[in-house]
C-alpha cells in the first residue's frame, strides 16, 4: 500500500477517535472540575512524610535501567484505533508484546504486565465498570490510570503512594518542562495535603481554543469582508441567511450553525459569547481574587439577547433546539450553513463533509472577535483528565516517572525517533501502544511554527518528527492527487491560512483565559452538577427561542439557591488552599 493510501485509510478512524475524546471532555456546565481535599502548594513539595518503599541506588537516575529487570503491572483499555489501525496493520504486534513494551524492557529494564485489558475508550461503560470494580476492591495494579474523582477516592482511602519525592528525584528536565507548560494546574489537580498523589498526563488545553469557521466562497460571492467585530459576525450571518449564497433561489440557508447542547468543540457557542466577554462553564478570578462562575455573569445575558435576535430574524435554524451535532453536521454537509464556531480540527469534521459534497465549498478559520474590535480573551477549559496513581507499598513507585521520561525522550527529546515510536507511516497511532502517553502541550503549535518557518525559507529539508509528517500531508493535498483530497482538512489546520497559525497568534498575544478551577468535583458538585447543567441549558435555549431575557435573572437566582452558592464557597476554599 502506498504511503498516500495509508494516510487516507486511517483518517476516518483517527478522526472519530479525536472527536470522541473531545466530545467526552466537553461539558455543558462549569461544574466538571476541582479537588475538594485541602490541596497544598501548586507544585510538589519535598515534605513527603513516611515512605516504606525500598530506597533506590544512589546513582539511579531518570533513565537508569533496572538490573535485574522489574515487573510493573497496569490496567488499560484497548481502543478501536489501536486494535484496527495499529495492531491490525503490524503483524506480530500485540498489546502485551509490542514496540513500546520492548523499548521499556530494553531501555529501562521494566517488564510491563496487565491485570486486565478492556476493549473500548476510557469513557466507555465497559471500561468504567471494570475500573470501578478494581478501585472498590482495593486490589490495585502497581500503576492505575484514573480520573480526578477516582484519584480523590484513592487518596482519601490511603491506597496510593505520595509521589512527591519520586517525581522530584526521577523526573527528567524534559518531563518537568512538559508537565508545567500550562503552569501549575496539573499539579493542583493531584495535590492533597501538600502531597503529590499521582503523575498527571497533561493534555493540551490550547488545542481546545475556539475559531470562527466561515465559508469564504460565500463571503466572496456576497462581496463581504472577513469579520473584525461581533457586529460584522451578525452582519455576515444575516447576509448568509437572506441573500441566497448557494444560488438556488430558495431561502434555505442559515448564518450560524449551533446545536441543542449549545457548547462543544464543534458548532458550539463558546467563541461567540466570548465576543461579548461572556465565559460560561468556567471559573474566573474577580478583582478581589475570588473565583466566580462564568455562566451567571451579566455579560452572558447580553450575548443571549443577541442570539435571540438572530434567531428571530431567521439567521439560526428554527429547529436547532432539537438537533444534535450529527444533525447539524448534515446541514453543513448539504451546504446550508455558512459559519460555525469550533476547534482547530473542525476542518476534518464536520467541514470536510461539505467539501466532499461540493469541491467548490471553501472554509477558513478566523480568530474570534469582540464587540470593540480589540483582541478578545479565548476561554480554555482544563483538559487534563488522566492521572497515574501508584499503589501503596509498590516496590518501585518511581518506575512510572521513568516511563514518562522515556516516552517523551523517544518522541521529542534529543534522541527522538518520532517516525519509529510515535507515528510511522504504516501505523500513525503506534504511540498509543504505550500505557503512558505524555506529550508536549505545544507540540502541534510547534509543528506549525516549524512548517511556517520552512515555508518562508522555502526549505523543508530541515523538518523532522511531527512537522515533517504533517508537511508530507500538506504536499499530498497540494499535489491534486485523488488520495490527497481527504487531506484538505489538514491543510486548513497547518496551511498558511490554517487554524494552528491563529492558535500561535492567540498564544503570542496572551489571549488565553484559563479555567481557574481544576481537579475533582466538590461535594455539592457531585450532588447538584447534573441538575444545574440541565437547568442552565434549558433556560438558555428557551431565551434564544424567544422567551423573556428576564429569565436569565431568575436562572441566576435559582442557580445560587439550588447549590451554586455552596459550590462557589467550596471552590473558593479550594482556591485559597492552592495559593496558601
Amino acid at each position: 500500500m502506498s504511503t498516500n493510501k495509508r494516510f487516507v485509510k486511517g483518517l476516518s478512524i483517527l478522526m472519530l477517535a479525536a472527536l470522541t475524546a473531545t466530545a467526552c471532555s466537553n461539558s455543558n456546565g462549569g461544574t466538571n472540575t476541582p479537588a475538594t481535599n485541602d490541596p497544598g502548594k501548586n507544585t510538589p513539595s519535598t515534605n513527603t512524610g513516611t515512605n516504606n518503599t525500598p530506597e533506590p541506588a544512589a546513582d539511579d537516575g531518570p533513565l537508569t535501567k533496572y538490573d535485574p529487570p522489574i515487573s510493573v503491572s497496569f490496567v488499560r483499555n484497548l481502543s478501536d484505533v489501536v486494535e484496527n489501525n495499529v495492531l491490525g496493520v503490524l503483524p506480530g504486534e500485540t498489546i502485551e508484546d509490542n514496540i513500546w513494551s520492548r523499548l521499556y524492557k530494553d531501555e529501562l529494564g521494566i517488564d510491563i504486565t496487565y491485570d486486565w485489558i478492556v476493549k473500548g475508550n476510557p469513557t466507555s461503560d465497559q471500561y468504567l465498570q471494570k475500573i470501578n470494580v478494581t478501585l472498590a476492591s482495593g486490589d490495585l495494579p502497581d500503576i492505575t490510570p484514573v480520573d480526578a474523582t477516582q484519584l480523590k477516592q484513592l487518596a482519601e482511602s490511603d491506597l496510593i503512594e505520595d509521589m512527591t519525592e519520586w517525581y522530584e528525584k526521577y523526573a527528567s528536565p524534559l518531563t518537568k518542562q512538559v508537565l508545567t507548560q500550562e503552569g501549575t494546574s496539573a499539579f493542583d489537580a493531584v495535590t492533597y495535603d501538600g502531597k503529590l498523589m499521582a503523575i498527571p498526563q497533561l493534555e493540551s488545553s490550547i488545542e481546545r481554543s475556539m475559531f470562527l469557521w466561515v465559508r469564504t466562497d460565500w463571503l466572496e460571492k456576497l462581496k463581504l469582508d472577513p469579520p473584525k467585530t461581533m457586529d460584522d459576525v451578525v452582519k455576515i450571518s444575516k447576509a448568509f441567511a437572506e441573500q441566497d449564497p448557494d444560488g438556488n433561489n430558495v431561502k434555505d440557508t442559515f448564518g450560524l450553525g449551533i446545536t441543542k447542547a449549545l457548547w462543544g468543540g464543534a458548532m458550539g457557542l463558546e467563541g461567540f459569547v466570548a465576543g461579548y466577554n461572556a465565559y460560561p462553564n468556567i471559573w474566573l478570578e474577580d478583582s478581589s481574587g475570588e473565583l466566580k462562575f462564568g455562566s451567571i455573569q451579566p455579560e452572558m445575558k447580553k450575548a443571549l439577547g443577541v442570539l435571540q435576535q438572530m434567531y428571530k430574524e431567521g439567521q439560526l435554524d428554527q429547529e436547532f433546539g432539537v438537533k444534535d451535532g450529527a444533525k447539524v453536521s448534515e446541514q453543513i454537509a448539504a451546504g446550508k450553513i455558512g459559519m460555525e464556531y469550533g476547534e482547530q480540527w473542525n476542518s476534518i469534521w464536520p467541514l470536510q463533509l461539505n467539501r466532499d459534497n461540493d469541491p467548490n465549498a471553501q472554509w477558513q478559520a478566523f480568530p474570534i472577535v469582540s464587540e470593540t474590535g480589540d483582541a478578545p480573551k479565548v476561554p480554555l477549559k482544563f483538559s487534563t483528565t488522566r492521572f497515574f496513581a501508584v499503589k501503596k507499598g509498590a516496590a518501585h513507585p518511581e518506575a512510572v516517572v521513568k516511563m514518562f521520561n522515556l516516552h517523551l525522550e523517544k518522541n521529542w527529546g534529543e534522541t527522538a525517533e518520532f517516525d519509529k515510536y510515535y507515528a510511522p507511516p504504516e501505523a500513525e497511532s503506534v504511540w498509543q501502544l504505550s500505557p503512558v502517553t505524555p506529550a508536549p502541550v505545544y507540540k502541534n503549535v510547534d509543528a506549525f511554527r516549524a512548517i511556517d518557518a520552512a515555508r518562508k525559507a522555502n526549505d523543508f529539508s530541515t523538518l523532522v518528527g511531527e512537522a515533517k509528517t504533517i508537511q508530507e500531508k500538506l504536499e499530498m493535498y497540494a499535489s491534486g492527487d485523488a488520495d490527497g483530497f481527504a487531506l484538505w482538512g489538514w491543510e486548513r489546520i497547518y496551511g498558511e491560512q490554517g487554524s494552528m497559525g491563529i492558535t500561535d497568534q492567540y498564544d503570542k498575544n496572551k489571549q488565553f483565559l484559563q479555567d481557574k478551577f481544576v481537579g475533582a468535583p466538590t461535594p455539592t458538585m457531585v450532588e447538584r452538577k447534573t441538575t444545574l447543567e440541565k437547568m442552565q441549558n434549558e433556560v438558555f435555549v428557551k431565551i434564544i427561542l424567544g422567551e423573556s431575557l428576564d429569565k436569565f435573572d431568575q436562572f441566576v437566582e435559582d442557580w445560587k439557591k439550588l447549590g451554586g452558592d455552596d459550590i462557589t464557597k467550596e471552590v473558593n476554599e479550594w482556591y485559597a488552599a492552592t495559593k496558601g
